[in-house]
């Protein structure tokens, strides 16, 4: 069975890649807005928080890589229990 659908590719994107990597082959831009971003210190990526608290995540790859589909599904369950209405 193919997993086509955990990865997509889209070299016509202005920021295409959006990230440094040493080969851009392997890119996935499938979350080109990563989910995890809301889960702030809990979604475990390479990231940092700048002076005004922005989270920066210009050094994570998790949502580009090879894995990062299955990482990000996951987490899904975190990222719901941040919507359910309490």
């Amino acid at each position: 069975m193919s997993e086509h659908y955990k990865f997509f590719q889209n070299r016509e994107c202005e920021y295409f890649p959006c990230h440094k990597v040493k080969n851009d082959e392997n890119f996935n831009c499938l979350f080109c807005y990563c989910p995890l971003y809301a889960l702030g210190e809990k979604c475990g990526g390479n990231f940092k928080y700048l002076e005004n608290g922005i989270k920066d995540c210009t050094n994570c790859l998790i949502p580009h890589g090879p894995k990062g589909y299955d990482y990000i599904v996951s987490k899904y369950g975190e990222i719901m229990e941040l919507a359910k209405k309490k």
